[in-house]
């Protein structure tokens, strides 16, 4: 006899729901609760980015665009990237997206089979391994909190097999605001050269950098660029969550598979966000300096509050993420997250979410605002010390 869970999709059925988003509804109807958990910045929009949607939609342009996006987007996204050395032709090799998250989804499904296998770089994204499993393909994590929490190139190169298709990994990552050394990066392009991979690289968080730590691109390496696939938006260093509003670079012989599912199962981004996110690209940069000027301060804040607490943390050089571990406690990631949520109002995510690697951290997002910070670190240092005492 059929069951109801026969009407469902197998795989489907086998994909949990995100970690981050469960604690995230937790929050829901709790004005007294401090969240550090949602990577979303505490700032809105720019006014000069709002101010030109507002002065489409008044025009009335509310229509599609070009599957591919807003060509003098796409021509302003090229002028950017080559601030990084990369060079991509806007009107075949960049794709605008919903979000990042689209990007890759879309990307995942465009180059992996049944049965190849992707090497992911952990504790990463949510995302990632969930929707490499809805390919089929076999998802091979690689512990990065072995090594200071970023990948090695001998750590890729023991991991891949002649299985491997693709590689997915984040600098500055989320969750841990670490960064890939330069001469680490130039080690794994060799490998991905070496094997022929893919290098799927999410650099989402590549404008919030600090102490003059300069971001890096894997694709800008001699001979890359064949391998390698760019994820970008504006959410984060323009402060766009809502606005979904990201991009996709590789070159032009994938992408002409990309842009196939984009067009089916999106068509096209918004067309006021894209509009905005022109007007952020050519005028908005001061911005965005003073938004990570201002994330700085706050990872200063922080650092000092949770290292004072005697919990071990590698100061993040990028993002706006801080991955303590709190194995001093004695509890898990999930217990220590719910207990803290339920008794002292504070809400982070347990580091098991985030993959192998993960358990025994939290994640602790500093885009929150500075005096909420402080209390959240108060409220957090006693429940430390009450638990490291117990």
């Amino acid at each position: 006899m059929n069951t109801r869970e026969d009407k469902f999709s197998t795989a489907m059925m086998k994909t949990p729901p995100s970690g981050i988003r469960k604690f995230f509804e937790l929050l829901i109807g709790h004005d007294d609760v401090i969240s550090l958990s949602v990577g979303e910045p505490d700032f809105p929009t720019p006014w000069l980015m709002r101010e030109e949607a507002f002065y489409h939609l008044e025009k009335g342009q509310t229509s599609y665009t070009s599957n591919w996006g807003l060509v003098e987007l796409r021509e302003e996204i090229a002028n950017y990237m080559e601030r990084y050395n990369l060079f991509y032709n806007p009107r075949k090799e960049i794709l605008v997206t919903v979000g990042a998250s689209e990007g890759v989804d879309a990307v995942l499904r465009a180059v992996l089979n049944q049965g190849d296998e992707i090497i992911v770089c952990t504790p990463c994204y949510v995302n990632y391994t969930p929707l490499a499993n809805l390919t089929g393909a076999k998802v091979i994590e690689i512990n990065t909190g072995l090594n200071n929490f970023y990948p090695t190139a001998k750590q890729i190169e023991e991991a891949c097999t002649p299985k491997t298709k693709a590689l997915m990994m984040c600098s500055p990552n989320n969750p841990t605001g670490t960064m890939i050394p330069s001469d680490e990066l130039s080690k794994i392009a060799e490998v991905v050269k070496k094997h022929q991979i893919w290098c799927i690289s999410d650099e989402i968080y590549c404008e919030l950098c600090y102490d003059g730590t300069k971001h890096v691109s894997i694709g800008s390496f001699e001979g890359m660029k064949d391998y390698t696939i760019i994820l970008n938006g504006f959410s984060k260093s323009f402060a766009m969550t809502g606005w979904r509003i990201g991009w996709i670079a590789a070159p032009d012989d994938l992408m002409a598979q990309v842009v196939k599912l984009h067009g089916y199962n999106t068509i096209c981004a918004p067309i006021m966000s894209q509009y905005a996110a022109l007007e952020g690209l050519k005028h908005g940069w001061n911005e965005v300096e003073k938004m990570r000027v201002s994330y700085q301060q706050r990872r200063n804040l922080m650092h000092k509050a949770l290292t004072d607490m005697g919990l071990t943390v590698p100061e993040p050089t990028g993002a706006f993420y801080m991955f303590p571990s709190i194995e001093s406690t004695g509890m898990t990631s999930e217990e220590f997250a719910t207990e803290l949520l339920q008794k002292h109002n504070v809400c982070v995510v347990p580091g098991s979410v985030f993959g192998p690697g993960g358990e025994g951290h939290v994640r602790c997002c500093y885009a929150t605002a500075v005096d909420k910070i402080k209390i959240a670190m108060d409220r957090m240092a006693e429940f430390v010390k009450e638990k490291q005492q117990s």
